[in-house]
């Protein structure tokens, strides 16, 4: 996916929007920025196919051998597919942040949340000011 065309929250998840079924679903990861500021990751736990994410709230975590960080599910509904071969294969996170690294999909169950996530251009400048 191209990050151009990806909204970002501000805990660094991006979001790849699309239509399924007459709703949105959205594919959630983790950014390329985030990854780099992490660093070497040693494990990843990935929410469970069916349950409810709530937006702003933790709905997985990863760890490096930094620190272990909360994932914020970007949108509130449920959680319809995980990348079920991520955690064994954490390097494609790094490798592909924004297509084989995606996380979980998730049915939305309020399209105005997506209204407070960041287009790219917004995103790279807050990423700018934290560096």
């Amino acid at each position: 996916m191209n990050p151009d065309q990806l909204l970002f929250t501000k805990t660094h998840e991006w979001v790849a929007v699309s239509e399924q079924d007459g709703g949105k679903v959205v594919t959630v990861g983790l950014s390329a920025f985030a990854i780099e500021a992490l660093t070497d990751l040693v494990y990843l736990e990935l929410p469970k196919v069916g349950s409810q994410a709530t937006a702003e709230e933790p709905f997985c975590e990863v760890e490096s051998v930094k620190a272990v960080s909360d994932l914020y599910a970007p949108v509130s509904g449920k959680v319809i597919a995980v990348n079920d071969g991520l955690p064994n294969a954490l390097e494609t996170l790094s490798d592909d942040p924004y297509g084989a690294g995606w996380i979980a999909k998730i049915a939305v169950s309020d399209d105005s949340e997506l209204d407070r996530l960041l287009d790219h251009a917004a995103y790279q400048a807050m990423c700018q000011e934290e560096a």
